[in-house]
């Protein structure tokens, strides 16, 4: 497999699921370091949702990348730590602006 970015936004798989999480596969926005993501055979990302979300920041976090079919959002709030067994094809990079947001809303979140 092709090494896993930092930015990176994949297909993941995530079933089995419980609760509130989302199942099925769906894609996820890499927050782990390159290094991290290497050599722990895990990643911590993010789920994205093409459903529009009343939730604002820091809940969501309305995303505009280029290469993803559809318009959509990233569920802060849905954090996992995930096998890169699970994870699967590239479907875009997002800037390093976007992260920053992402990780200022974890902070809210969890701070």
């Amino acid at each position: 497999m092709a090494r896993i970015l930092r930015g990176e936004i994949r297909w993941a798989g995530l079933d089995p699921v419980r609760g509130h999480e989302h199942p099925g596969a769906r894609p996820v926005l890499v927050l782990s370091h390159d290094v991290f993501n290497e050599r722990s055979g895990t990643i911590i990302a993010v789920a994205l949702t093409s459903q529009p979300q009343r939730a604002g920041f820091p809940l969501t976090l309305e995303l505009d990348v280029r290469g993803l079919p559809k318009k959509s959002w990233v569920k802060i709030s849905q954090i996992r730590t995930l096998s890169v067994e699970r994870i699967g094809a590239r479907l875009a990079r997002a800037m390093p602006e976007i992260l920053d947001q992402v990780v200022e809303g974890l902070n809210e979140i969890i701070g």
